[in-house]
C-alpha cells in the first residue's frame, strides 16, 4: 500500500474542487478528448514531425506486408487486426510456427497507442518505432533475423524506392527505419468517440446512463489509473487491494507491481482482457477491478479546510457496474479508413520464406 500516496497525487486534487458540471468534473479528474482541431492533434501525435504521407504510406505497406517475417506468412495485422479493434482476439498471442506467447501475454491494440506514455506489459519501450523493432525480431513472433529483413526490403526495388521518396535518398534500409515507417503508420490509427465530441463540449454526444456511467468512474477512482486522453497506458500499481483471480495463468512478473494500463478506448471490440487473456465478459472485469484495486473517498470537515481521506476497496453495486458499462461502451471510436495496399513485387533475388527451420 506504500505506492497509494504515488497514485492519489496525480488525482486528488480533482476531488477538492467541487465540480459545477460533468464536463468539468472529468477534466479536473485528468481525463482529456482527442483534440477536433486537426493541428491540435497532429502536435500531439507528431511531435518530432517524422509523418509524411510517404512515410505513412510506405509504413501501412509494411504493416500489412507478411515478407516482414521469417516465414512470409506473418505481419503486424496477424496480431494487432486492424478490422478487429487492432488485436487478435485469443488470450495469448500466437506467433511463427504457431508459437505461443511463453509468458501467456495477450496482445494489446494498437489503435491510440500513439497516446500511451509506454509499450509493452512491462513498459520497457517509449515509442511506437522502438516497439516495433520488438516483434519482428522475437522468434516466438515474426522470428526474422534483422540481417535477413533488410536483405528482403533491399531486395525489392519499389520498395527502395519508396524508402528513398520518404527519407531521402541517402536512407539506409534496415531494421530501425523499417520500424520507423511502421511506427508512422501507427501514429495515425486514433479513433476519436462520443467521449471524446462530449468532453469537446457536445453535451447531448452520451446517453443519460453513460453519464451517470461517466461519474461512476471518476467518483469510484478509476480515473486514478484510466486517464488523460488514452484512459490508460501509463506505469501503474496492479493488485493493490487483492491478488486478481487469473495471476497464476503465464509468469507475467510485474516490475515493482507496476503494469501498463490498459487503453479504454474500443474496449467493447478488445476482448479477452487482463494481460493473459482470461476474462471474456466485460461485465465481470469491472467486477473484478473493483475487488482488485483500491479506491479513496475525500472529506471535508465542516468549517475547516481538513480533508479525510479515507482509503477502502473500490465498492461497486450492480447498478454502478451497469453504469460503468454503459459508459464504456461510449468509448467505440470511429475508425480511419484503411484500404489494403497492394504490396510491391518480390524479385528473384529476394530472400524466400522461412518455414521449415526454428
Amino acid at each position: 500500500m506504500k505506492l497509494l500516496p504515488i497514485l492519489l497525487i496525480s488525482t486528488i486534487s480533482s476531488f477538492l474542487v467541487a465540480s459545477t458540471s460533468l464536463m468539468e468534473q472529468a477534466k479536473k479528474a485528468g481525463l482529456k478528448p482527442i483534440p477536433i482541431d486537426k493541428k491540435e492533434l497532429k502536435k500531439l501525435i507528431d511531435p518530432k514531425r517524422v509523418i509524411t504521407p510517404q512515410r505513412v504510406e510506405l509504413g501501412k505497406k509494411l504493416y500489412f506486408d507478411p515478407r516482414v517475417s521469417k516465414s512470409g506468412l506473418i505481419n503486424c495485422n496477424w496480431c494487432h487486426n486492424l478490422g478487429r479493434g487492432g488485436v487478435d482476439g485469443v488470450p495469448k498471442a500466437i506467433g511463427h510456427k504457431w508459437s505461443p506467447n511463453p509468458h501467456y501475454l495477450n496482445s494489446p491494440t494498437v489503435y491510440n497507442a500513439v497516446f500511451f506514455k509506454r509499450q509493452f506489459w512491462n513498459g520497457r519501450s517509449a515509442s511506437l518505432e522502438d516497439q516495433a523493432q520488438g516483434p519482428i525480431q522475437a522468434g516466438v513472433e515474426m522470428a526474422i533475423d534483422h540481417n535477413l529483413l533488410a536483405k528482403r526490403i533491399n531486395s525489392i526495388p519499389a520498395y527502395v524506392d519508396e524508402f528513398k521518396k520518404a527519407y531521402g535518398k541517402n536512407v539506409k534500409i534496415d531494421l530501425k527505419s523499417i520500424a520507423n515507417a511502421i511506427g508512422a503508420f501507427e501514429r495515425t490509427l486514433v479513433t476519436p468517440s462520443r467521449y471524446d465530441d462530449f468532453l469537446n463540449g457536445d453535451k447531448k454526444a452520451l446517453t443519460k446512463q453513460e453519464q451517470k456511467g461517466l461519474k461512476t468512474f471518476i467518483d469510484k477512482g478509476c480515473v486514478t489509473c484510466h486517464t488523460d486522453i488514452a484512459l490508460g497506458g501509463s506505469m501503474k500499481p496492479f493488485e493493490l487491494n487483492s491478488k486478481y483471480k487469473f495471476r497464476d495463468v503465464g509468469d507475467f512478473v510485474a516490475n515493482n507491481k507496476m503494469v501498463k494500463v490498459p487503453t479504454l478506448r474500443n474496449i467493447t471490440e478488445t476482448a479477452p482482457y487482463f494481460h493473459n487473456g482470461q476474462m471474456w465478459n466485460l461485465r465481470d472485469v469491472i467486477k473484478e477491478m473493483g475487488k482488485v484495486q483500491v479506491g479513496y473517498k475525500i472529506k471535508k470537515e465542516k468549517s475547516t479546510n481538513k480533508f479525510d481521506i479515507k482509503i477502502m476497496p473500490i465498492s461497486l453495486s450492480e447498478k454502478d457496474v451497469d453504469n460503468i458499462l454503459s459508459f464504456l461502451k461510449s468509448l467505440k471510436g470511429r475508425k480511419p479508413t484503411i484500404i489494403f495496399p497492394q504490396l510491391p513485387e518480390s524479385t528473384l533475388q529476394t530472400p524466400k520464406p522461412i518455414t521449415d527451420s526454428k
